[in-house]
């Protein structure tokens, strides 16, 4: 099987669950789809749905023969599509405005073979943050650093950032951008993975 992603996040999970996969990072303009997404007023469970859709063709088309795993995560806020932080200043005023008040995180895979989709799953989370301090804030900007901007929400749940949130519903795997019991029970019934 292939990764169609550089996330080392969906990496480990799929290491640790000892699935064997190769990694081949897609080449997409994420920001142009979700535009044009948007404009179209797709949901934003769609627009997920379509950039992990797309990841998997794209490596697919080049990879005849093989399983290719593209997966997507998009944060949803007050009816808003959150896009990544480009910088600390910029995250800072995400966890700003995400501070004491809900948003989902929508996560997104589609298995695809021979440039074909051939499974999907869309799965959603919805995570609390609590009302901390600025000082907690800055603290945490300050320790974390520009790593967070890897996340779309800033924030690195199985780290330092599970200090940010008062309530999480929702499966950890899918927090972390891959609902991995899905993902696994459709490889066993592909034939990738042992039944």
């Amino acid at each position: 099987m292939i990764l169609a992603s550089a996330s080392q996040t969906r990496a480990k999970l799929l290491r640790d669950a000892g699935v064997t996969f190769d990694v081949a990072p897609a080449r997409v303009d994420e920001e142009a789809l979700k535009q044009s997404l948007l404009a179209e007023k797709a949901s934003h469970r769609d627009i997920a749905d379509a950039l992990a859709e797309l990841k998997a063709l794209r490596v697919s088309a080049s990879h005849p023969g093989e399983w290719v795993l593209g997966a997507d995560q998009v944060l949803s806020f007050d009816g808003a599509l959150v896009s990544k932080c480009e910088s600390l200043a910029e995250a800072r005023n995400l966890l700003l405005r995400l501070r004491g008040k809900t948003h989902d995180l929508i996560s997104a895979m589609v298995l695809a073979k021979n440039g074909a989709p051939v499974w999907r799953h869309v799965e959603k989370a919805t995570l609390a943050m609590r009302d901390f301090s600025d000082a907690f804030l800055d603290d945490y900007l300050a320790q974390e650093g520009e790593a967070l901007l890897s996340g779309v929400g800033c924030y690195r749940l199985e780290g330092r950032g599970a200090q940010l949130f008062s309530r999480v519903n929702g499966d950890h795997s899918t927090i972390l951008g891959l609902p991995l019991v899905p993902l696994l029970s459709a490889l066993r019934e592909q034939g990738v993975i042992a039944k």
